[in-house]
């Protein structure tokens, strides 16, 4: 049986791949930096290979950033009470802007100075993202209505 991978270290990784990416450098630059292969820097991302302390120094300084840095928003390593609602629902915007995905969008939206032209953006984002969740709300009625589809 495959071992999932530790939330810190999923996490940690993808830090590691939001600076990277920010500093639109490669995997394969970024391991070349290391003495890595981009495989192994592949494996640190996903979180499937833990990153040790040196080696964490070492992409601390080829990223510029401290070591602190990919704590930051990691998930605890302690039950949450109902005080931590809000940090554990808003861990789907720190993995969507982990992304390249992610990046590409903050970084256009971040360019936009208009504010009027970003209000228009987001309204026009709220307005896809509603007729998406619609279609799909109506074809799993659809499904559950077809007794060929179960």
């Amino acid at each position: 049986m495959k071992k999932a991978p530790d939330p810190i270290d999923r996490h940690v990784g993808s830090r590691v791949r939001m600076q990277r990416i920010l500093m639109k450098m490669s995997q394969e630059k970024l391991g070349e930096a290391l003495g890595l292969t981009f495989q192994q820097v592949q494996k640190y991302e996903k979180g499937t290979n833990r990153i040790g302390a040196s080696r964490l120094q070492q992409i601390s300084k080829t990223l510029n950033v401290p070591p602190s840095f990919f704590f930051e928003g990691a998930p605890s390593t302690q039950p949450a009470g109902d005080g931590f609602a809000e940090e554990s629902s808003s861990q789907y915007v720190v993995d969507f802007l982990s992304t390249a995905e992610g990046l590409h969008l903050n970084r256009a939206f971040a360019r936009i100075k208009d504010s009027k032209v970003r209000k228009r953006v987001i309204d026009l984002i709220s307005t896809l993202a509603e007729q998406d969740e619609a279609a799909k709300e109506a074809a799993k009625e659809a499904d559950a209505g077809d007794p060929a589809a179960k």
